[in-house]
């Protein structure tokens, strides 16, 4: 099954730099599978519909606040994800709820098959961004079944 690992964030804030630190361990650590595709996600918000439409698993990494303790990573599916509140503007500040809530509005293609969203409370620790790494690779390969935290 096809996998992505899309990091979300900006690395020049420290709250919200989770996703492009996780993209760069993944990056620097080791060569994924070849079904897995890493993705620096930035700051794109809606414009990575593209990257949904292929179906697959896709696994988001990012930054999170008051979800969870400061200090903690968390594993949330799709179902979980859109539950989040929603910020109804356009851009990163949007939220992945409102592009995951809007995808099965405006995919071209199949839709992802499993969605999970790897979230890092607070500002991160290396450990934090080590833990996120590992399951966020977990996740990529062998889906949500086992990868529970």
């Amino acid at each position: 099954m096809e996998s992505s690992i899309i990091c979300i964030g900006n690395r020049f804030v420290a709250e919200d730099a989770a996703g492009p630190l996780v993209f760069d361990r993944i990056r620097d650590r080791q060569s994924l599978p070849s079904h897995i595709h890493l993705v620096e996600g930035g700051l794109a918000g809606l414009n990575l519909l593209p990257h949904l439409e292929s179906g697959g698993r896709v696994v988001f990494v990012d930054s999170m606040q008051g979800i969870a303790a400061p200090g903690t990573v968390t594993m949330l599916d799709w179902q979980e994800i859109i539950k989040m509140p929603v910020n109804p503007h356009f851009g990163h500040e949007t939220g992945l709820a409102y592009l995951l809530s809007v995808l099965p509005n405006v995919c071209d293609g199949r839709l992802p098959e499993e969605i999970a969203l790897v979230g890092l409370e607070g500002v991160c620790s290396d450990q934090m961004i080590e833990t996120a790494t590992t399951l966020s690779i977990a996740i990529a390969v062998n889906g949500l079944k086992g990868n529970r935290r």
